[in-house]
């Protein structure tokens, strides 16, 4: 059993509106780059599963945050099927998200009381998705399917909860177009690490992005 319930994972996705989405295959930037997330208010972080180095990169974070960031939940991303999340949870992940819908996995995080956050890009997957027990739906691609679609879903499905994932900025003018259409939260990729920040390893403006874009949505 993880360290925090379904229902305080949702809401506390809720409470902050956002996710930081990150991969790095060192353990010591992947570890600076949780912290400097942490200091700005995140309090849910995306580890995603895109390299060969994922796994005993997770492994590491998961046993780095309890001690040093008790506050923060830990998710693995970029997961497709079952094994994966089998393996991910096994070692520490409190969601697993993933870039489509995969029934296996929708199983399995049930089975063991994880939130399950599956990629969706139709009204039809974001049913079928919610039928299978997934109380929040990725919408994904974000950058290709737009606010629009989320505000033309929600019409008919009011009750759905999203996130979006895909292009979203740290800007009030992007982040405002998301909120409007009615997402529940964002997921935040490459536009919240910058390559200079990375490779200066300034994790300030890090920070400060985290910061910033968490203000934003309060006040949205």
């Amino acid at each position: 059993m993880g360290r925090f319930s379904k229902d305080s994972v949702l809401g506390t996705m809720a409470r902050t509106g956002m996710v930081p989405v990150f991969y790095n295959p060192d353990v010591e930037t992947a570890k600076a780059v949780l912290k400097a997330c942490f200091d700005g208010g995140v309090r849910l972080f995306e580890f995603a599963n895109r390299g060969p180095a994922a796994r005993e990169v997770f492994k590491s974070l998961a046993e780095f945050v309890p001690s040093n960031l008790p506050e923060l939940i830990l998710g693995a991303g970029t997961v497709m099927d079952r094994e994966a999340a089998e393996f991910f949870m096994d070692n520490g992940a409190e969601f697993i998200v993933g870039p489509m819908f995969n029934p296996e996995v929708a199983v399995v995080c049930n089975e063991r009381g994880v939130p399950y956050m599956p990629g969706c890009g139709t009204v039809t997957e974001v049913w079928t998705a919610q039928q299978a027990g997934c109380e929040v739906c990725k919408i994904f691609p974000g950058d290709v399917l737009g606010p629009a679609f989320v505000k033309g879903l929600l019409a008919p499905m009011p009750w759905s909860k999203v996130m979006v994932t895909g292009g979203v900025k740290p800007e009030k003018e992007n982040l405002e177009a998301w909120f409007k259409a009615g997402v529940m939260c964002v997921g935040m990729g490459g536009n919240l690490f910058p390559k200079d920040a990375l490779e200066k390893k300034d994790w300030a403006k890090i920070t400060a992005l985290c910061r910033e874009s968490i203000q934003t949505i309060a006040g949205l």
